[in-house]
């Protein structure tokens, strides 16, 4: 059997037992490729809890908290921050927003319940969303710089719009894999990322732009056989997967365990210094007779009033 190197174990014991609102990371450094995986449980029931949605779009907004997990773990540096925004102006979907920041994330959707009821059991991206786009934004704390890609929200999937803009925006060959189960139980969505690095520059083909390099080809027929029903199966652990697929492999090199949690910002405070910025008369018109107005967190559905 060839070598497994594995990183430190997770310090969390409680996260550990459960499997759950966790990142692993790996690397395979034979096929110059990096991966993360990711399983939702709790963190994913309390995001959806906030509001009432419709089962379809709780599969979508499960979708987008997997991804943003997956993509959020490639942040270096602590205060950096992943945005996740789909949007659209004539779709039933009007906007979906995640993000992740220091291992917290959070997200909601914005719909047209009307229309929603007539799109059926299970609908197509393009019927959820029309002709949208897909933005990805990263703000960098350290130098508070923010970059920005844009694709069309395009595919049957999410991960198949974000797969398009790694290639477009990054010209990183990615594969992404997403499962959910949602029942009685509880909500659990996991995912797969895989990235083919550059090995070089220096007088070399920069082999991220080469789509049909054979490392990668390799590694991506492994990693698209990953099925939903393994991702989300909690007996299961992350490096078991990792291990089933890549077992093969010369060296695979996995990072400790990432805690993941709900991490809406809202406060008081925050919104004060939002509304501070706006004219008073502006301020006026949205307080109540009492000179109070009153904020509604849309991540987290809390209502916040806010003395002008």
């Amino acid at each position: 059997m060839r070598p497994y190197i594995a990183g430190m174990a997770n310090e969390n014991p409680s996260a550990e037992a459960t499997g759950f609102d966790q990142v692993l990371g790996f690397t395979i450094p034979g096929r110059s490729c990096r991966g993360r995986m990711v399983r939702l449980g709790p963190v994913l029931g309390m995001v959806l809890s906030a509001h009432d949605y419709p089962v379809v779009l709780k599969i979508l907004l499960a979708e987008a908290l997997t991804i943003t997990s997956l993509m959020g773990g490639l942040l270096k540096n602590a205060g950096d921050q992943l945005t996740i925004q789909a949007q659209t102006e004539d779709g039933v979907v009007s906007l979906l927003v995640c993000d992740y920041r220091d291992g917290e994330i959070r997200g909601y959707v914005q719909f047209d319940e009307n229309r929603f009821d007539g799109l059926g059991a299970e609908p197509s991206l393009e019927a959820l969303f029309g002709k949208g786009h897909l933005a990805i934004t990263f703000d960098i704390a350290a130098t508070g710089q923010r970059y920005q890609g844009i694709v069309p929200l395009e595919g049957d999937s999410l991960a198949r719009a974000l797969e398009h803009y790694f290639v477009q925006s990054e010209q990183v060959p990615t594969i992404i894999r997403t499962g959910t189960a949602l029942g009685p139980d509880g909500e659990i969505a996991a995912g797969i990322l895989v990235q083919h690095l550059a090995d070089g520059e220096d007088g070399r083909e920069r082999l991220h732009v080469r789509l049909d390099h054979p490392d990668w080809e390799h590694v991506a027929t492994l990693a698209a056989t990953m099925t939903g029903e393994e991702l989300v199966d909690e007996a299961l652990p992350l490096e078991a997967l990792v291990w089933r697929l890549f077992h093969e492999e010369e060296e695979v090199r996995t990072a400790p365990l990432t805690d993941l949690s709900r991490g809406c910002r809202c406060s008081e405070l925050h919104f004060a210094n939002v509304l501070a910025k706006f004219p008073k008369e502006d301020r006026r018109e949205m307080a109540d007779e009492h000179g109070i107005i009153r904020v509604d967190c849309a991540f987290c559905s809390k209502e916040f009033p806010i003395q002008d």
